[in-house]
């Protein structure tokens, strides 16, 4: 009998790609996608963890339980950028053109002190 594969723990695999290099510190800048929940991450971590780091670079991150795994990941860095732009389309910020050139106030809102 083979033992089955506990698939309740399996997931995407985490896209992280490298922002900056900075090989005078040996520590690597970079954004982590969250495949579960499509939100993203930025960090330092070191470089020496990533096999052939370069900037712009994108690695398919897996935890295991016997650590974490980096693996390239050919046109990761597009993906990221992508989602980045569609985070970006869908961002409302709620502000309504003339809402401060009026000087009105609306109800909850805190006015501006001039010094």
């Amino acid at each position: 009998m083979t033992p089955q594969a506990d698939t309740s723990q399996l997931r995407l695999p985490d896209t992280l790609t490298i922002d900056v290099l900075d090989e005078g510190s040996g520590m690597a800048e970079v954004e982590l996608l969250d495949a579960a929940t499509g939100q993203g991450r930025s960090f330092e971590l070191p470089a020496g963890w990533l096999p052939a780091a370069a900037e712009g670079l994108a690695y398919e991150v897996r935890v295991r339980a016997d650590g974490v795994a980096f693996a390239p990941l050919a046109g990761g860095a597009r993906t990221l950028r992508e989602h980045n732009k569609q985070t970006l389309l869908e961002f409302s910020d709620e502000y309504e053109p003339g809402d401060h050139e009026s000087g009105e106030q609306k109800p909850g809102e805190q006015a501006e002190v001039e010094r």
